[in-house]
């Protein structure tokens, strides 16, 4: 079909970044491979419509996850974006970089190179960020990132919630301290989604060096241990995209281990299950996968100003038609515009609970939790131990993955999951809240015991849709490692994955964010530079955590 220097596999968060990047200076050329079609259109560049896309087949690989016995064999789903700018066009458009302690932590599990002092100075090339702190912000990067206006009081009730109970304010969650409440950041700019497509990739594809290929990646291309390029179907025809250099998979959390798997890269027993000759074995391809799980704690709003009262049909016309004229009002946002994060107990050096805040009792998919007017705080753990696989059920790329998170198979996340219940509650009654707050829809007032929580938690839990992990970065010679530190996929030459799939442990938020940074980070390996100069900058941490929740 083509050829060119780089091949990168995905038009994602990380492939558009590292398209961008391997692009910029003219001396290479780089086709980017994308399933899924055109991201023009309401439905995903509306910030308000955001429960759209994620919900449409158009837009989604349509994957579920297998049933899992500790959330009573529910079957979660686990959209990822098939179309331009992959899950960023589909995402809910929250900024979060993580935590510093997350990429010290990395390092110490064998990425050597990706500590936060190492990570930081890709954060600041990649952001552009609306009145930050240029000491710990980057202002100049092609990713505009600007915090919540929080025009609704209810915004400012949750902070002062938080206030109230003992925890501190931080104006800005990605810079010096993350821990505290504050106005949440977001992907969005001129009120529009501002996906890696429209920060990286349209920007890149200007160029004479870069093109889009549509057509579906359906493996590897292999000559003995090297890759040459990709297997593409394109309109129920099969060829191949010729690298001359190097191919990059960036396809994503799910798609990135499931290639490898297809290319004969990953557990020999499980591959000759499936009818796949192994090419190279690799324990650890499929092993390692995580996600966060969260609940919605939602509570009646006595006084009519949340967002319940624009869930009708005509509001909703007005909205599309005022944003579609000026970019404004409620689509102009994702309305996600306060959080926190918070220590689960005392002697936890750093957050390891979420919050995500709106003035609606809502559903993910858009439709109202209940009659009349509410709120909700979207609330989970944010370092589960649970860990899950993904599997091939075939041979053929129509062949479904299975995909099995074990959600809850740890005891320690049903206790994680109790603590944040319970201080969500102790949040919303604060006095803040005392004005608006009316009977709690969700739970609901009579689940208090440990075991109607844990029943709570089985029934109601859902994804955060932040999966990763399932091709894990790692030591050249740690043998259930998958890339090592330079992204190189280990024992295969001129191969590399840089997504969240690579990702030794979850970070502690959003992944967009750190997969963007990977794709940037990615890119000055595969070209051989120096890396940037490490940052001498430490993040603060709250005084007396070692006695101290709060």
């Amino acid at each position: 079909m083509a050829e060119a220097d780089y091949v990168v596999v995905g038009s994602g968060s990380a492939g558009c970044a590292l398209a961008y990047r391997l692009s910029e200076s003219g001396a290479a050329d780089v086709i980017v491979i994308e399933a899924g079609g055109t991201d023009a259109g309401p439905f995903i560049q509306m910030p308000g419509a955001l429960s759209l896309p994620m919900n449409m087949r158009r837009y989604d690989w349509g994957y579920r996850a297998e049933p899992e016995a500790t959330l009573g064999g529910r079957r979660l789903q686990t959209p990822r974006g098939r179309v331009i700018g992959g899950s960023s066009s589909i995402n809910g458009m929250v900024y979060v970089r993580g935590h510093a302690k997350d990429f010290d932590h990395w390092e110490a599990a064998g990425a050597s190179g990706w500590a936060y002092a190492d990570v930081l100075p890709y954060y600041k090339r990649l952001e552009a960020m609306e009145g930050g702190d240029p000491v710990w912000r980057g202002l100049l990067g092609p990713l505009n990132v600007r915090r919540g206006e929080m025009r609704n009081p209810l915004y400012h009730a949750f902070v002062e919630a938080g206030m109230q109970a003992g925890y501190p304010v931080t104006p800005d969650y990605n810079g010096e301290r993350q821990e505290g409440f504050g106005p949440m950041q977001q992907t969005i700019w001129r009120g529009r989604r501002w996906s890696a497509a429209n920060a990286y990739l349209r920007p890149a594809l200007q160029r004479q060096n870069c093109r889009l290929l549509t057509g579906e990646a359906t493996h590897v291309v292999m000559d003995g241990s090297r890759a040459t390029g990709v297997a593409v179907k394109r309109r129920r025809r099969l060829g191949e995209v010729r690298a001359r250099k190097e191919v990059i998979l960036c396809a994503g959390a799910i798609n990135s281990p499931l290639l490898l798997l297809r290319s004969g890269i990953g557990p020999a027993d499980e591959l000759a299950e499936a009818g796949v000759e192994t090419k190279v074995p690799r324990p650890g391809v499929g092993r390692n996968l995580q996600d966060h799980l969260e609940l919605y704690i939602q509570q009646e709003c006595r006084e009519p100003i949340t967002l319940n009262g624009y869930l009708n049909l005509f509001a909703k016309g007005q909205i599309g038609m005022e944003w579609m004229m000026l970019h404004t009002g409620h689509g102009a946002t994702n309305h996600f515009e306060a959080c926190g994060f918070v220590r689960s107990a005392a002697g936890i050096d750093y957050p390891d609970i979420q919050y995500h805040f709106i003035p609606a009792a809502v559903r993910y998919d858009g439709r109202a939790a209940a009659e009349g007017h509410g709120y909700q705080a979207h609330v989970g753990p944010m370092r589960s131990k649970s860990r899950g696989s993904i599997r091939l059920t075939g041979a053929g790329p129509d062949a479904p993955p299975s995909i099995r998170f074990n959600y809850m198979s740890h005891p320690d996340d049903w206790r994680d999951f109790r603590t944040a219940i319970r201080l969500t509650r102790e949040l919303f009654a604060q006095d803040a809240f005392e004005r608006y707050r009316g009977r709690e829809i969700q739970p609901g007032e009579a689940v208090k015991s440990d075991e109607d929580l844990d029943a709570f938690v089985r029934d109601h839990a859902e994804s955060a849709y932040h999966p990763c992990g399932a091709a894990r970065m790692g030591a050249a010679d740690d043998p259930d490692a998958v890339v090592d530190p330079e992204c190189r996929v280990i024992g295969v030459e001129a191969l590399r994955v840089a997504d969240s799939s690579i990702f030794p442990s979850v970070t502690n938020g959003n992944l967009n964010g750190p997969s963007i940074m990977v794709g940037e980070k990615a890119a000055d390996h595969v070209l051989g530079r120096q890396m940037l100069p490490r940052e001498t900058l430490l993040p603060k941490l709250a005084e007396g955590w070692e006695t101290r929740q709060r």
